[in-house]
């Protein structure tokens, strides 16, 4: 049933407030749109900080945060963000809105305050990037080669990992025990002892994508991690992601942002361990049949790439540059067909598609041992002359 309210009650003009881990203070933006059919809510970031208010009069002749910081020529930090007011967010009162044209941007989770600390930054003669100082992202090959991980990193509140092959759990936690926010994403790699996320009280969000390893034991639960307001999962196990669905749906009128999707089973993982598009299955976009008709298409191209460099040079020779040439070609074809069937294909896809010629390249050069640079080009020079796309 699709709601016709917010979950958490919000209303054109209202002001709220939530502490700035950005500001060491609290800060407020305003709510100046209210779309019901996207189910989304137009943001207004106020120029303000201080001690924690209790009414809209405490923050004085309050302004809109106007941003001038990099490329932005003075306006407004205005955004469109999902309805869901999240339980961090107090509502202090209402103000006719301070902005009355619409906003044109949109992003995914409420502003806390990273955009006027940007801006104070840049105001005060800062012109490199504003970083935040308790936030590290790293690959998962640069943890574990952190020597320091063995140590307490209270400091660190919003962790990001990315590239994760296989990633323990309990080890994370017992490293980082004060975080707030943690994404963890893979190449389909493995997280061990899930479970022990929930001992992260503070934890606020948590993002996992094409990670696997978890089941329905290894569920988040509300009673050891009451301070969540964002659960976003995509491409993990379907009893792990039932769990955590099932568990968490009963609090998004609490302030939960809740996005659980692409629940897999064994074989899918087990099928799609190299398939390069398999982000595209499940896209709304992207229909059913025309997302095997493109796997197929990659599999075909991949299959006759490796059987014409597995015996040869490489690519190197002017007949071989020839036939692998020809191959991308045919590829480009293809996917020009497909493309002017459905018209799917815009920049991230096109962008998806050169990743899965370089994946199937790199596949090769593995299998053959040899420096395939010559191939790779002549592949691409293939594409690039017949693309539409």
């Amino acid at each position: 049933m699709r709601r016709s309210q917010p979950p958490r009650p919000i209303a054109v003009g209202d002001v709220v407030a939530v502490y700035s881990d950005a500001l060491g203070a609290w800060t407020a933006s305003q709510v100046t749109g209210i779309d019901t059919a996207a189910q989304r809510a137009a943001v207004l970031e106020l120029d303000w900080s201080g001690q924690k208010p209790s009414a809209v009069a405490d923050l004085g002749d309050v302004q809109p945060l106007l941003l001038t910081h990099h490329n932005w020529g003075g306006e407004p930090s205005h955004c469109n963000y999902e309805w869901v007011l999240p339980r961090s967010f107090t509502v202090i009162g209402s103000l006719p809105p301070l902005v009355t044209e619409p906003s044109y941007s949109y992003s995914s989770g409420w502003g806390r305050g990273e955009q006027l600390a940007r801006q104070r930054h840049w105001n005060s003669g800062g012109r490199e990037d504003w970083n935040a100082p308790y936030a590290l992202t790293c690959t998962a090959e640069e943890l574990a080669a952190d020597r320091t991980l063995g140590a307490v990193r209270a400091g660190v509140k919003h962790l990001t990992v990315h590239g994760i092959t296989r990633l323990d759990c309990a080890r994370l936690v017992a490293g980082f025990p004060d975080l707030t926010r943690l994404s963890l994403s893979g190449n389909l790699g493995t997280l061990t002892s899930a479970a022990a996320l929930n001992q992260l009280p503070q934890l606020q969000a948590l993002t996992i994508r094409e990670l696997f390893g978890m089941d329905a034991s290894d569920c988040l639960l509300p009673r050891h991690v009451p301070e969540v307001e964002e659960v976003s999962l995509d491409d993990i196990p379907v009893g792990y992601a039932t769990a955590m669905r099932k568990t968490w749906r009963p609090h998004v009128r609490h302030g939960i942002q809740l996005d659980v999707r692409g629940a897999r089973t064994p074989e899918w993982f087990a099928a799609n361990a190299t398939n390069p598009l398999r982000e595209w299955d499940g896209l709304e976009h992207i229909p059913r049949t025309t997302y095997r008709k493109a796997v197929a298409q990659y599999e075909a191209t991949r299959d006759a790439f490796l059987a014409e460099v597995g015996g040869g040079g490489g690519g190197g020779g002017g007949q071989q540059h020839g036939v692998i040439a020809e191959i991308g070609r045919a590829f480009a074809a293809a996917f020009n067909a497909l493309d002017s069937r459905s018209r799917f294909i815009a920049t991230l896809e096109r962008e998806q598609l050169f990743d899965a010629l370089d994946f199937l390249a790199d596949e090769a050069q593995t299998a053959t041992g040899r420096n395939l640079s010559a191939a790779r080009a002549a592949l691409i020079e293939g594409v690039d002359s017949s693309r539409d796309w």
